[in-house]
């Protein structure tokens, strides 16, 4: 177990004091006479929300058809509700540019980064401990899924390495990234993408004294340039299927998906087993029937029913542990257990937002960006 250490730079006590002052601005009647000041409390079971819309910011595309046809259609017709979803990310400047009281979503998906960034600009969402009182099916989640303090982690992925199976021998250690073999051949993500920030916090805690050793980390990736710089996921998977690179930092479902379609590619999980997640946070300030809807919709978003459906679709893990691993993750020897999940690592993602400026210009100096 590590010790946080918060390195306390101009800016971040700058965003700190900007965003104590805005809340400090806001006249004590105002929390006393709105509607989100009264109770809101769940129970898990079905009720007739009168019509009343929901505001969901969550993922679009192929993921937003699959939920909508999964989940939130069906949540539509049994609650009497509709949902507005929007999914024009980043959100952060949305909850920012609107104000905690008067929330731009009732139930939003994240990952931890930016969640973390929100989060520390203001008192915009619920507790875990809050949330975990009014939503049943959170009751059977693994410990891990309320590692962000606010909302709750439904499904998540380990960070790995996709690499070429006909270069070689496997990787069998964090460091064989740095192979020799692998010199111009390693796969990475630009300073905006998440899988550059888990994979900073490894590398320091692989490198380092621990995971808050930065000066460990810009040396290890200095060390392993040249490397290939992707903006996302989806792009690394063609540049390791064109045979462009050799190695790269992905996580296991997308990778797996390529092996899948019979690729020669395959994965090993990092040793220090960090994890991405999707965590849908509940805010704060919403009016109550939105409360009380968000409330519901995470519950069923919990459900084993709707994780075993989402899991089959895009191979992402449950945290539920009443829920099921999908197939093609069992055939690689993946596992729902207690025992399975109690090595998994959530990265501190309050000690890089704090310190995400600085660890972006100097990653970008080192990438020539």
């Amino acid at each position: 177990m590590t010790t946080k250490k918060t390195l306390h730079t101009r800016r971040s006590f700058l965003q700190r004091s900007a965003a104590l002052g805005a809340a400090s601005a806001i006249p004590s009647t105002f929390y006393i006479n709105h509607a989100w000041a009264q109770d809101t409390s769940y129970d898990g079971g079905v009720f007739d929300a009168g019509g009343a819309t929901l505001n969901v910011g969550e993922w679009g595309g192929g993921w937003e058809e699959f939920v909508r046809k999964a989940l939130t259609d069906q949540f539509e017709k049994d609650f009497n509700c509709k949902i507005n979803w929007d999914s024009s990310f980043p959100w952060f400047p949305k909850f920012v540019t609107q104000g905690a009281q008067d929330p731009v979503f009732d139930i939003c998906n994240w990952n931890l980064p930016n969640l973390t960034q929100t989060k520390q600009a203001g008192d915009f969402f619920l507790s875990t401990d809050e949330v975990r009182e009014n939503v049943p099916n959170a009751a059977d989640c693994w410990d891990f899924a309320f590692a962000s303090g606010a909302g709750v982690t439904w499904a998540y992925m380990p960070y790995v390495y996709a690499y070429r199976t006909d270069r070689g021998d496997a990787p069998n250690s964090f460091r064989d990234f740095w192979a020799d073999r692998f010199a111009n051949k390693r796969g990475t993500y630009g300073t905006e993408n998440g899988l550059m920030h888990a994979f900073f916090m490894a590398t320091a805690q692989e490198f380092g004294k621990d995971q808050y050793d930065m000066a460990a980390a810009f040396q290890a990736l200095e060390d392993a340039m040249p490397m290939k710089v992707s903006e996302f996921t989806f792009n690394m998977l063609s540049l390791l299927e064109r045979g462009e690179v050799d190695i790269a930092v992905h996580i296991e479902g997308e990778a797996l998906s390529l092996k899948r379609k019979g690729a020669p590619v395959d994965v090993w999980q990092w040793d220090s087993h960090p994890i991405l997640t999707q965590t849908k946070t509940i805010s704060r300030y919403a009016d109550p029937m939105q409360k009380k809807l968000a409330f519901a919709l995470l519950n069923r978003t919990l459900s084993p029913e709707f994780l075993n459906a989402f899991g089959d679709e895009f191979m992402w893990r449950p945290t539920n542990s009443k829920a099921t691993i999908t197939a093609s993750l069992a055939e690689n020897g993946v596992e729902n257990t207690a025992a399975a999940t109690e090595a998994f690592w959530v990265p501190d993602w309050d000690f890089f937002v704090e310190n995400k400026l600085d660890i972006t210009e100097r990653l970008n100096q080192i990438f020539g960006l």
